[in-house]
Parts: C-alpha cells; structure tokens; sequence
C-alpha cells in the first residue's frame, strides 16, 4: 500500500506556471455563468460600479476605497459561493427536503448579512461626504 501511495505521488505533473495560467479557464468560465444566469449578481455590479463612481466624484481616501472594495468583493463573493451551493443541493437532492431548503435559506441570508455590512460601510463613508459635498 505505502508502494502504491509513493508510485501516485511520483506520478504527479511537475509544477507550471504555464499549466496554473491555463487552468483559469475554468474559473473565468465560472464566473461567465455567473454573470450569464444570476440576475443577483446583476444587481449587486449595478450597486459596485455605483459605489465606485461615486467613490471617484467624491474622493475617497486610500482607507475609505479599500472598505468600499472589500465590502462589494465581500457581497459578490457570498453571491458566487451561494449560487455554487444552490447549484449543489439542487443537483444532490432533486426532490423537496427540508434539510435541503434549509442549506439553500442559510446560504442566501450570508449574501443578505453581507449586503446590510457593506451597506453599513457605505453609508458611513458615502452619507457625510454627501451631505458636505451639497
């Protein structure tokens, strides 16, 4: 048996930059179907490339951009991570079971949790700019 392991590690490809560069493929495709299927994801652009020309027009400190940054990447990719569990139950579970709903419900309260912080984060950067801006 420890024969057997070492023969399956020896086996392995030799590390690639070329071969990791390749194997992105994959994930752009991902998040080409994201795009494609996931009016959500739609949405929450919409609100980051808000916040990103509101964040030119009002201009945010290096502090200020990062929280905004980090908080849309955060709010997309509880969507992403959603959508992939989503995609999960409804293939291992095909029929109703409330376990499943659960698993399904509990995922789309992190995307809703995540969207309320980083509307919290925004609206404490972007109101007192707004309101001194006027």
């Amino acid at each position: 048996m420890q024969e057997e392991k070492h023969h399956k590690i020896s086996n392995k490809k030799k590390f690639s930059i070329i071969a990791r560069i390749r194997s992105t493929d994959k994930a752009w495709r991902g998040l080409g179907i994201m795009i494609r299927s996931t009016h959500n994801l739609w949405l929450q652009i919409f609100f980051t490339v808000l916040a990103v020309y509101m964040g030119f027009v009002l201009k945010l400190n290096p502090t200020e951009w990062a929280l905004v940054v980090f908080s849309a990447g955060i709010v997309i990719i509880a969507e992403i991570l959603n959508t992939a569990i989503e995609i999960d139950v409804d293939l291992t579970s095909p029929n109703y079971h409330p376990f499943a709903k659960d698993i399904k419900d509990i995922s789309a309260g992190a995307v809703l949790f995540s969207a309320f912080l980083a509307g919290i984060v925004g609206s404490l950067i972007f109101i007192p700019k707004l309101i001194s801006f006027f």
